[in-house]
């Protein structure tokens, strides 16, 4: 898998995640189980009111890691169908300071979400967020439900 080259993708149709700054650390392929690595750079144009970054910004990071999961695995289906976002929640831990990591891993089985589509359905299926500190501390968990809208 190609982390630069689905970080530039995911950069250009998503300006959001390119004005945070967001960068793309690494994607792993389906048979290792598909997960994504994405970082928020520190800035002070990204805190909050204690210093550390917004929980905002923590969300975005966490949605794009969960979008290079998506793109990473279903990029093939993306002529015949728009993968969207039909829900989340978020859970915030720990005071986020530094440079924060969001590891995104989609435990549905691909293969399961693809049949459906075959079959005329709008699947959905969901993809887990870990955001943590540079000192490995968790700072907020995240489950996303992506669906694949058919055209």
């Amino acid at each position: 898998m190609d982390t630069e080259a689905l970080g530039g993708t995911l950069l250009s149709t998503v300006p959001f995640a390119r004005t945070l700054g967001i960068e793309f650390l690494r994607v792993t392929p389906a048979g290792s189980g598909v997960s994504a690595v994405v970082r928020l750079p520190d800035r002070d144009d990204l805190h909050n009111h204690v210093g550390g970054p917004h929980a905002g910004a923590l969300f975005a990071l966490g949605d794009t890691a969960s979008g290079a999961v998506v793109m990473a695995t279903f990029a093939d289906q993306f002529g015949r169908a728009v993968p969207l976002v039909v829900g989340a929640g978020v859970a915030y831990h720990k005071l986020a300071r530094g440079r924060v990591t969001a590891t995104a891993t989609l435990h549905d089985d691909p293969a399961t979400v693809v049949a459906a589509l075959d079959a005329g359905e709008r699947p959905e299926f969901s993809v887990d967020v870990e955001i943590t500190r540079e000192d490995g501390a968790v700072v907020a968990t995240m489950s996303i439900t992506w669906t694949l809208r058919p055209n």
